[in-house]
C-alpha cells in the first residue's frame, strides 16, 4: 500500500480474508474497509460494505444458528448483492438448522425460509426440478405431521405442479395432505379447484370424505348441500340436510336448521319448512326459533297462525320452567311489533296488558374466594303472570332460610 500497489494490496486482503477463520480476522477487516475508502471506488466500497455485514451476519448466526430472522437478512442481502450460487448456498445452511419439534413459532420462521426458496428457484432460475425437490424435502422428511402441519406448504406445492401443467400430481399431493393431515381448509382448496374444473363427481367424493371425517362440521355438511342445490339436486340436497340434522353433536347447530329452512322456503316447499321449525322446537324452546317461526307464518299471510305461535312461545317461556327472563322479554317485544303491524284494538292490548314491570333490585356479590363484596344493582322483570308466583317462590326462600337458621341453633346448643 505504501507503495502504491493498491491492486496487489487488495488481492493480500482478499487472500487473508478468504482463508483466516472470521473470528480472528476482525482487525484486518476494518483495515481493509479502511482501504478501501481510501483507495477504492464506489463498487468496491459497496462491495467491502455488503462484506462488512456478510461479517456480522456470520458473528451473529455462530452464536445462535436458530435465529431465522438473522437468515432472512442474510438471504435478502445475498438475493441484492450476491450471485445465484451464493444464495442457493446460503438457503442451504439455514434450512440445515432444524427448530426443535416442540417449538411450532420457531417452526414457522423456518418454514417460511424453505417456501421463499422455493419460490426463488421457481421464479428467479427456474429450476422445476429443483422445486419440485425442496416442496417434497420438507412435506415428507423434515415436517413433524404428528405433532403438526403447515397447510400452506402443500396447496403451495399443490398450485406449483397446476402451474406445471401436472395436474395428477397435484390431485395426489392434496390427497396425500387430506390422508396425513386433513384440515377445512385443505378440503375447501381441494374441492374449489374441482370445482373450477368442472368436476362435479369428485368434489361429491370429497364432500363426502370431509363430513366423515368431521361429521360435527355444520360449514361441511352445509357446503356439500349447497353444491346439489346449485345442481337443482333437491332430493340429495334434503337428503344431506337430513344426514346432518340427524348427527348427535353439531359446532353450529343453529346454522344447519337455518340453511334447511331457507332452502324449503326458496323452493316454496313451505309446509316442509313448517314441519321443520315444529321438529326444531322439540329441540330447543330458544327465543329466537319462536320469533322466525311466527314472522315465518306472518310472511305467508297467517297471521292467526302466527299469532298462536307468540301465544305458545310466550307460555312456553314463563318461569320456573323457563328460568332465561331476558328471552321471554324478547319475545313479548316481538310480539308487541307483531301486533302494532297486523293485530286489532283488542290484540294489541293483550299484548300490552303482558308486558313486564321494569324493576329495580339488589342482590349480594361475592369475591373469587367466597367473601361477602357488598351489594350491586341490577334491573329485573315482574310479568303479570309471575306475581303471585315470585311472591310464593320469596315465602318458600324465607321458610328454607328460617329452617337453616333454627337447625344451626340447634347444633350450637348441642
Amino acid at each position: 500500500e505504501r507503495q502504491k500497489e493498491y491492486e496487489r494490496a487488495r488481492t493480500i486482503y482478499k487472500f487473508a480474508l478468504d482463508r483466516i477463520p472470521k473470528d480472528k480476522a476482525r482487525d484486518i477487516f476494518t483495515k481493509f474497509i479502511r482501504f478501501e475508502k481510501q483507495h477504492g471506488d464506489r463498487e468496491a466500497i459497496e462491495h467491502i460494505i455488503v462484506g462488512k455485514r456478510r461479517f456480522q451476519y456470520e458473528e451473529l448466526l455462530s452464536e445462535d444458528p436458530n435465529n431465522y430472522d438473522i437468515w432472512f437478512d442474510y438471504i435478502r442481502l445475498e438475493e441484492n448483492y450476491g450471485n445465484s450460487d451464493k444464495i442457493r448456498e446460503i438457503y442451504e445452511r439455514a434450512i440445515a438448522h432444524v427448530p426443535p419439534p416442540v417449538n411450532k413459532l420457531f417452526w414457522r420462521r423456518y418454514i417460511y425460509i424453505w417456501i421463499n426458496y422455493a419460490l426463488f428457484e421457481e421464479i428467479t432460475m427456474k429450476d422445476y426440478s429443483r422445486v419440485r425437490q425442496i416442496y417434497k424435502t420438507v412435506i415428507f422428511k423434515i415436517i413433524p405431521h404428528k405433532k403438526f402441519t403447515f397447510k400452506k406448504l402443500w396447496t403451495m406445492f399443490a398450485f406449483f405442479e397446476i402451474r406445471r401443467k401436472n395436474l395428477d400430481g397435484a390431485r395426489k399431493i392434496f390427497g396425500n395432505a387430506i390422508g396425513l393431515c386433513p384440515s377445512d381448509k385443505l378440503f375447501t382448496t381441494y374441492i374449489e379447484l374441482e370445482m373450477q374444473l368442472g368436476n362435479i363427481d369428485r368434489c361429491r367424493t370429497l364432500y363426502e370424505k370431509w363430513v366423515q371425517w368431521a361429521p360435527a362440521n355444520c360449514k361441511a355438511w352445509t357446503k356439500f348441500a349447497e353444491l346439489e342445490a346449485k345442481l337443482q339436486e333437491w332430493e340429495r340436497a334434503r337428503g344431506i340436510l337430513e344426514l346432518a340434522i340427524k348427527q348427535p353433536s353439531l359446532d353450529m347447530p343453529e346454522l344447519i336448521w337455518k340453511f334447511y329452512i331457507d332452502f324449503e322456503m326458496e323452493n316454496g316447499e313451505y309446509d316442509r319448512a313448517r314441519g321443520l321449525y315444529q321438529r326444531l322446537l322439540k329441540r330447543t324452546q330458544h327465543v329466537k326459533v319462536w320469533i322466525s317461526f311466527a314472522k315465518f307464518e306472518s310472511s305467508l299471510g297467517n297471521v292467526k297462525a302466527a299469532r298462536e305461535i307468540f301465544k305458545e312461545g310466550f307460555q312456553v317461556l314463563k318461569p320456573p320452567a323457563f328460568e332465561d327472563i331476558a328471552q321471554r322479554v324478547m319475545l313479548i317485544e316481538a310480539w308487541r311489533q307483531f301486533e302494532d303491524d297486523f293485530g286489532d284494538e283488542l290484540s294489541q292490548k293483550h299484548v300490552i296488558s303482558n308486558l313486564p314491570k321494569r324493576v329495580k333490585k339488589r342482590r349480594k356479590i361475592q369475591t373469587m374466594d367466597g367473601q361477602d363484596a357488598g351489594c350491586e344493582e341490577y334491573y329485573d322483570y315482574i310479568f303479570p303472570d309471575t306475581k303471585g308466583l315470585i311472591s310464593g317462590m320469596k315465602l318458600l326462600d324465607a321458610a328454607k332460610k328460617w329452617k337453616q337458621e333454627k337447625e344451626k341453633e340447634g347444633d350450637t346448643k348441642v
